[in-house]
């Protein structure tokens, strides 16, 4: 109904300011009265829509706060209630309450054979060092009276050296002395000869006579590398007497030059 008062009324406007529009167009013939009369109304109807609208506003706004202020005291009461009917299940207990000190468990008691088994061990360790001292003290004692000490460790794990001679590496080439010659001198005779080409290895000469060509050969010198003459004196005139030159190498092989004989005993 509100809404419809409105609408007639703003249309009433609207007619009015249409009304005073089309009598101003035309004649502006109406009297200054019945304008004023127009707005009167107007301005009445306006006031009267604006004291409904404010009446219904503050209506609205009381019903609400009517409302409000009933379903407060209900809830403050319904919490009340379930507060009242919450507390005595939380401040009453059916089981006692136990002490903090039956919560914890015993704590163990060391028993006595742990302390008399300690004792033991600490006991034989003891009697263990005793003994030590004492075979010590007695093995001292027994080196300072004179006896013979027992070989060291050292000593007993070093192994006895026996001179042993390397083996050596087998020589490629083996030759004899060249152009090996007997010269005549004034004791004797002087014993030439030229080194061989092959002198890897070579280590010396050796300068042997055999008498009338018969029985075992004779050293009579062994003469380093770089000495190639050997002389020889003259002992008799009777038979004659062979000379033989040999290069002596490393491995133990020798090569002999060219054998001859001279009249006469040399040595």
């Amino acid at each position: 109904m509100y809404v419809q008062r409105v609408r007639t009324a703003i249309q009433g406007v609207i007619v009015a300011v249409k009304k005073k529009s089309s009598a101003k167009r035309v004649a502006k013939k109406a009297p200054a009265k019945r304008v004023v009369k127009r707005t009167a109304k107007k301005s009445v109807a306006k006031k009267r829509v604006t004291k409904k609208s404010t009446a219904k506003r503050v209506v609205k706004k009381s019903a609400a706060k009517k409302r409000v202020t009933k379903k407060a005291p209900a809830k403050r009461s319904v919490k009340r209630s379930t507060a009242q009917s919450a507390a005595p299940r939380v401040a009453v207990s059916t089981t006692p309450a136990t002490p903090p000190s039956a919560a914890l468990p015993p704590r163990p008691i060391p028993t006595p054979k742990q302390a008399t088994s300690g004792r033991v061990i600490f006991l034989v360790v003891a009697g263990i060092l005793i003994l030590a001292a004492i075979v010590m003290s007695q093995s001292g004692g027994e080196s300072e009276d004179g006896a013979t000490p027992a070989p060291s460790m050292s000593q007993s794990a070093e192994p006895s050296e026996s001179p042993t001679t390397e083996p050596t590496a087998p020589v490629a080439a083996v030759e004899a002395p060249s152009k090996f010659v007997a010269l005549k001198s004034a004791d004797g005779l002087m014993l030439r000869w030229v080194a061989p080409m092959a002198m890897d290895g070579l280590t010396g000469y050796n300068v042997e006579i055999r008498a009338n060509g018969v029985g075992d050969w004779s050293v009579i010198a062994t003469v380093p590398v770089d000495q190639l003459t050997q002389g020889v004196s003259k002992s008799g005139d009777s038979g004659w007497t062979q000379f033989r030159v040999s290069s002596v190498y490393s491995d133990g092989q020798s090569a002999s030059a060219t054998v001859f004989g001279i009249p006469g005993e040399f040595k």
